[in-house]
């Protein structure tokens, strides 16, 4: 059986506010069922509405706390990355041991992770990254990253709607018209997609921006307005059809073509991302100081650095009666349809690398070597690696 032997931990998420889990009782079952042992906290699975008595079921051992399930594993299937747990008084990191696996999110190339990432590496454990996943028809059902985004640019337009002081659709009343709020989506990738439909829907006019052609044009599908950046394709485009980190005379121009644009929203969602890498810096602070105050910026790249220059992740601030939101696990928000697409997309991965009851990592395969993070106390991950780790 292709889990044959193989221990398998599933700990309570620590970050503050995230109600994910990396396994679902219907995950947990597959696994048993094909000969893994599977260790599961006690409350690992309450803030996603699975409750303990639903893991029982699916054959998991419950535990209490978190370190037993990180002594007794070979795996460690995460949401998040190691962080350090007050109640047990002890950083995650510090839990694993040499050769020990650690599936999550990583988000190596963060600036933010830089500490974490040495420390991780110091462990000896065998890390991989989900946001490092290639988008290739084969590794679609493994693809966190896309699965977690499309909760992202969903529950990121609600957040901003929330925030802004004003209307989204045009509304009539017995004293005049109100307009309706213009948002702009930077990056219309898959968050950035699903942020322009979502925007439609509550009636907003929505202005879309993106280097590459066919994302404009599929944003352009939905409705949405676009803005040329005159950032020629082979320069925009890179392997597999993503955006690739543009040269510092492109990035520029970039910035300058949606300056007015910017000045103009109510709402910005940024979602601009280059596939393992650090996010581009494409909202300056001059741009946020030029919006009226009571605008709504909600940074959901900010688990990669962040497209703008003043978020601080993980908090919401405000600029000049600008609100700037970094908050880090948006999809944490929606904890039953984001654990319920994760936990597939974790158990599809660790069942393609699963062979016998052992991983077995081919380094020339692209899933594993776009996804490898830390081995033999080393950090392999190239992403990392141009981050200057």
């Amino acid at each position: 059986m292709k889990f044959s032997g193989m221990t398998i931990g599933v700990p309570k998420e620590i970050m503050p506010g995230e109600n994910r889990v990396s396994s679902t009782p219907e995950t947990v079952k597959k696994m048993v069922d094909e000969g893994a042992t599977v260790y599961v906290q006690k409350g690992a699975g309450k803030g996603a509405f699975f409750s303990d008595d639903e893991y029982k079921a699916s054959g998991a051992i419950l535990v209490d706390g978190e370190e037993p399930v990180f002594e007794k594993a070979d795996v460690i299937l995460k949401v998040k990355e190691p962080l350090f747990n007050k109640e047990a008084n002890k950083h995650e990191s510090d839990m694993l041991r040499d050769g020990q696996y650690l599936i999550t999110f990583l988000h190596p190339a963060a600036p933010v992770n830089r500490e974490a990432m040495k420390k991780l590496r110091d462990t000896g454990c065998i890390s991989l990254t989900l946001d490092g996943i290639p988008r290739i028809s084969r590794a679609q059902s493994m693809d966190a990253l896309t699965s977690m985004s499309t909760v992202a640019g969903y529950k990121g337009v609600l957040m901003a709607a929330n925030t802004l002081s004003k209307f989204m659709p045009m509304v009539g009343t017995a004293v005049g018209v109100i307009q309706p709020a213009k948002v702009v989506v930077i990056g219309t990738g898959v968050a950035g997609l699903q942020a322009v439909a979502t925007a439609k829907r509550l009636g907003a006019v929505v202005t879309a921006i993106d280097i590459r052609p066919d994302a404009a044009e599929q944003a352009r599908s939905l409705g949405a307005k676009s803005v040329d950046t005159g950032v020629p394709p082979e320069v925009a485009i890179g392997e597999g059809g993503y955006a690739q980190r543009l040269p510092e005379e492109w990035l520029k121009k970039e910035i300058e073509a949606i300056k007015p644009v910017v000045k103009d929203a109510d709402i910005i969602i940024l979602t601009a991302l280059i596939p393992g890498k650090q996010a581009p810096v494409l909202i300056t602070e001059e741009m946020v100081k030029s919006m009226a105050p009571g605008s709504v910026i909600i940074d959901i790249a900010i688990d990669q650095g962040g497209n703008c220059a003043l978020t601080k992740p993980g908090e919401e601030i405000v600029v000049d009666g600008v609100t700037i939101s970094g908050v880090k696990n948006i999809p944490g928000m929606m904890p039953t349809s984001s654990t319920w697409m994760f936990a597939n997309n974790i158990y599809n991965l660790l069942a393609y690398l699963s062979k016998d009851g052992k991983i077995v990592l081919d380094r020339n395969d692209p899933i594993v070597a776009s996804s490898l993070t830390t081995i033999n106390k080393e950090i392999v991950h190239a992403g990392a690696k141009e981050a200057g780790l």
